[in-house]
């Protein structure tokens, strides 16, 4: 059984996601923001086997550094993105310097790319390139869970106007990708309340 958390971190208010399999006390974190301190305290006793990153901007790997040297995870992040953590003018912290110091960590472990099977946690995630908010952005999906970053809001989209970003492309993200996805997938985004396939694509009227 895949259990799912969710902390609202920083003051972008981004969300983290716990994922932990209760048997065997094995858990992943996807998007790891900045203030980590209540994420962090949940951890402590778990096998964090990985972080996975939906994209590298500084609001969802503000949490990354402290993480991975406490619990000694490796990092997982699109080949598009990969110096983007060492980078706070690519990660934008650099930009919002009034929200955030510049951030930087050390590259990630592991590349990700489109198409990709992970088998973490007793649970299998297939990885979607899912560009347009940023150009290595991916969203996760294991069952009917998925993980689909700043590309796909409740009621509303990605935004494009920053480094890397198109709208041609996220569009085309959500469209042939994200809404091939049965009515039923349940929808944990960046930012903002859970929500699913079937309603944004008969509600959300950006798409």
């Amino acid at each position: 059984m895949l259990k799912i958390d969710s902390y609202s971190l920083g003051p972008l208010q981004t969300n983290a996601y716990l994922l932990t399999n209760e048997e065997t006390g094995k858990a992943i974190i996807i998007d790891p923001g900045m203030n980590p301190g209540a994420l962090i305290k949940k951890i402590q006793n778990l096998d964090i086997e990985a972080i996975l990153l939906t994209h590298a901007h500084f609001d969802h790997m503000g949490g990354v550094d402290e993480i991975r040297k406490l619990k000694g995870c490796p990092v997982y992040l699109h080949t598009l993105e990969s110096d983007w953590l060492t980078s706070p003018k690519l990660n934008g912290s650099l930009m919002w310097s009034q929200v955030s110091p510049p951030l930087s960590t050390e590259p990630a472990e592991f590349d990700l790319a489109g198409g990709q099977q992970l088998n973490l946690i007793g649970h299998h995630f297939t990885v979607y390139h899912t560009p347009g908010h940023s150009p290595g952005s991916v969203s996760f999906l294991s069952g009917n869970d998925l993980f689909s970053g700043d590309v796909l809001f409740r009621l509303g989209v990605g935004r494009t106007d920053l480094y890397g970003g198109r709208e041609r492309d996220l569009l085309d993200s959500i469209h042939n990708t994200l809404f091939t996805f049965n009515d039923e997938v349940k929808v944990y985004p960046g930012h903002g309340p859970r929500t699913t396939i079937g309603y944004e694509r008969s509600n959300n009227p950006y798409v």
